[in-house]
């Protein structure tokens, strides 16, 4: 298996696991940096990696499987 062939393969498991909302930011970090990383047309792995570090920073959503195991957490900008 070549060295692409094995980030295509991490990308899709942390896909996978962003699909399900498990371990999310964990997961959008590693397929984000992985993004970067294959980097064959480029824009498009820019774009991919910049949605995996958007995730990596908001979280998982309401309905994650992350949200169920721990707790939803929410900022709340009017007490700030």
């Amino acid at each position: 298996m070549s060295l692409e062939g094995l980030a295509q393969l991490i990308a899709a498991g942390a896909g996978s696991l962003i699909l399900v909302g498990l371990a999310t930011p964990i997961a959008a970090a590693v397929g984000g940096v992985t993004e970067l990383c294959i980097a064959a047309p480029i824009e498009t792995h820019i774009v991919l990696a910049t949605i995996g570090a958007s995730l990596a920073l908001l979280g998982p959503g309401a309905w994650s499987i992350d949200a169920r195991l721990y707790g939803r957490r929410r900022i709340d900008l009017d007490s700030l």
